[in-house]
């Protein structure tokens, strides 16, 4: 497991799955000789993506970043679709931590599709139960609306399974959230209507965590937005906003889905990469030739 020390708070990527998914889809209407460069793709047009959430341990306090994609939770066909190489094994990620699920306080979710949510529950016997059973779980208000009530495209992400028996334990928000000092949740839309981001920030530094309005490194650019997303324009417009922002003031960027780096930062300007931790684990799908 890869780790990243800020200033007082300790980063640890758990196992919680791997997908493989169309690359044309998560690069929306970037044509394939311009995104292939960034990210490498198999001959399948797949591109290889991680979903492991980020442990941060903070003055005594144990907070994760969404929940991966569960474990014997997806059909097989489901595991075929969304090229499922990995499922989770949060469990034993904590275990080598020395924790237990019991020890995660609370649960930020940047938003409730599947492959973020499904480590929500785990089954015991027959029955689904709250995988992390005394965490207060945080989602936007808006999220929360449409995960127990989602629309004719939303139905397909957003399962019963993975809310039911969590739902005493999800507490909302709005706009904004400070969870702890130097822990903030923001609302940004985009991907989903209730889609969150979260900004890590201690002694004048920040990490911002984009999620899936910036799933990758390869993402940077505003106007490279899944066709996934529900309101692509408005993730283009809160990227374009967020990474002024953030280039401007030297923050670096922390992945849930990158398969290659857990964190980079980029000169001001947006052309250099000044620091960067990559992904210890080697993906599966790499690029051919020096590109």
């Amino acid at each position: 497991m890869d780790q990243l020390q800020f200033h007082n708070m300790s980063l640890t990527w758990l196992n919680g799955g791997v997908t493989s998914l169309d690359g044309g889809a998560m690069f929306g209407v970037v044509p394939k000789p311009l995104w292939s460069r960034k990210y490498p793709v198999n001959d399948k047009n797949q591109i290889e993506l991680a979903c492991e959430p980020i442990l941060i341990q903070y003055e005594g306090k144990n907070y994760l970043i969404d929940s991966g994609v569960g474990f014997n939770k997806l059909t097989e066909k489901q595991l075929r679709n969304f090229g499922v190489t990995e499922e989770s094994t949060i469990l034993e990620s904590l275990d080598q931590l020395g924790l237990t699920a019991e020890d995660i306080d609370y649960v930020l979710m940047t938003h409730l599709h599947f492959d973020h949510a499904g480590g929500l529950t785990r089954w015991e016997g027959d029955t689904l139960v709250s995988t992390f059973p005394k965490a207060k779980i945080y989602t936007t208000q808006i999220e929360w609306d449409e995960m127990r009530n989602p629309n004719i495209r939303s139905k397909n992400t957003y399962w019963k399974e993975n809310w039911e028996p969590v739902q005493h334990q999800v507490e909302t928000f709005s706009e904004s959230l400070t969870i702890a000092p130097g822990i903030e949740m923001v609302h940004t839309g985009g991907h989903s209507d209730g889609h969150a981001i979260i900004k890590l920030t201690q002694n004048g530094e920040t990490l911002i965590h984009m999620a899936d309005i910036m799933p990758t490194h390869a993402h940077q650019n505003p106007l490279w937005v899944l066709a996934y997303d529900d309101y692509p324009m408005t993730s283009v417009f809160a990227k374009e906003k967020i990474m002024k922002e953030a280039l401007a003031e030297g923050y670096k960027f922390i992945f849930y889905h990158d398969a290659y780096y857990r964190m980079i930062q980029w000169s001001a300007d947006g052309k250099e990469v000044t620091d960067s931790l990559k992904r210890n684990k080697e993906a599966r799908i790499q690029f051919e030739t020096n590109v």
